[in-house]
């Protein structure tokens, strides 16, 4: 199966946890050798939990999220599908 980001996004938890199933990690890793955008949301997820596993606390920058969250939703708008349910379409 190929998997798009947006699919891979999804799986990215399970990735890491390492409870996918046989197929669908193949299929997650087949896409993240080609895939850019995706290999670095999963080093920034493995990172966050790294730094997130010992109880530290972190202070952000002033309007941190608001600009993270704007972040995504352009990069979710700009990055293509093949599934146009997951792309947010009125299908």
């Amino acid at each position: 199966m190929v998997l798009n980001c947006r699919h891979v996004w999804d799986y990215i938890s399970g990735y890491l946890d390492n409870t996918l199933d046989a197929q669908i990690r193949a299929d997650v890793e087949k896409h993240l050798e080609h895939c850019e955008i995706c290999s670095a949301v999963l080093d920034s997820t493995r990172n966050i939990l790294v730094l997130t596993a010992d109880d530290r606390v972190f202070e952000l920058p002033v309007g941190f999220s608001e600009r993270l969250h704007a972040r995504l939703a352009q990069v979710m708008i700009e990055t293509p599908t093949d599934d146009p349910e997951s792309a947010g379409g009125t299908g």
